[in-house]
């Protein structure tokens, strides 16, 4: 038997056929049109799903499960999604309407950072873990709890919203309406503006760097310049690391998991960046070199980690 992972973004919906040792076999994907009704784009999951296994000589008959990763509060009890900000759904019995398309009975949907974090669980970094977080750090910081081998979203559905935990008082104002959360230190988004503040700064201050030489600020801007041994791209860095590692110490403060794994655009500075942030958790953290450590690891299944553990669901 196979099963069916759809990641439903606000840009592409991707689906992946997954075999039974949890391995993605093939995918296809296609624009969302988030400006579209819900039900054109659930059309278009159906066509992706049907596509995706006619083209591997799988019937849908042989689908045990078809697992939906979808932004926003998801339902998994109804299979509606309660709502989203970026797409057109609300109170949308998303898993309804795709099941009287493909015929499938077995359709189970999660918050994608949810579908992600599962996926690291139980094929990715944290496999062999019980109780484990990840945390994706992309244009926002996304979170996803596992506690006791399910997943946890809280009694409402909408829980696990990691990014917004706040670490500064009063500090930069974040898209959900707060100030100063982690989102707003920790993100991608939050690095490349720090990196703009400090090339600002160094103009202003008559400083030289080499990230002056940059055609457009990334998240790698600093992290480039300070492997060439630029002092002030070191600064941001330093900084960057300081908000992460602080926020990555409250989650551990909470949960205290066996693993947290990182994912997103930044974790891709690999174990450098586990190396630069634990020093400062295993300083602050609670009950440090007393109970049992955290392990704290770079995730493994990159983009296909929603639609492994959205095909999991079930």
């Amino acid at each position: 038997m196979y099963r069916l992972g759809v990641d439903l973004g606000g840009t592409n919906i991707a689906v992946g056929l997954v075999d039974e040792n949890m391995t993605l076999v093939a995918k296809k994907s296609t624009p969302t049109g988030a400006e579209r009704t819900g039900e054109l784009i659930v059309d278009d999951i159906a066509m992706l799903c049907k596509a995706v296994c006619e083209e591997n000589g799988v019937s849908l008959s042989n689908v045990a499960c078809i697992g939906i990763a979808t932004p926003g509060i998801a339902n998994t009890a109804t299979g509606v999604v309660e709502y989203a900000n970026n797409l057109p759904f609300k109170k949308f019995p998303i898993a309804e309407l795709l099941k009287a398309r493909v015929g499938v009975a077995n359709i189970k949907i999660a918050n994608d950072a949810n579908a992600a974090a599962w996926g690291e669980a139980v094929a990715g970094a944290a496999k062999g873990s019980s109780n484990n977080v990840m945390i994706t750090l992309g244009t926002g910081v996304g979170g996803g709890i596992i506690i006791d081998n399910k997943i946890y979203a809280g009694f409402n559905c909408a829980g696990g919203e990691l990014g917004h935990i706040v670490i500064e008082v009063d500090g930069v104002p974040c898209s959900c309406g707060r100030r100063g959360c982690w989102e707003a230190y920790s993100s991608a988004t939050a690095l490349i503006r720090m990196t703009q503040e400090k090339i600002d700064e160094c103009r202003a201050n008559g400083r030289d760097t080499i990230m002056f030489n940059a055609e457009k600020v990334s998240g790698r801007t600093a992290c480039d310049a300070m492997r060439a041994g630029d002092a002030a791209a070191k600064e941001v860095y330093d900084k960057y690391v300081k908000y992460l590692a602080s926020g990555i110490t409250n989650i551990i403060n909470i949960f205290q998991p066996e693993v947290i794994s990182l994912g997103g655009g930044v974790s891709n500075e690999g174990q450098s960046l586990i190396d630069s942030i634990l020093p400062i958790v295993r300083k602050e953290q609670y009950g440090g070199g007393i109970v049992a450590m955290t392990d704290i690891r770079i995730a493994k299944l990159g983009n296909d980690a929603g639609i492994i553990g959205a095909a999991m669901l079930g």
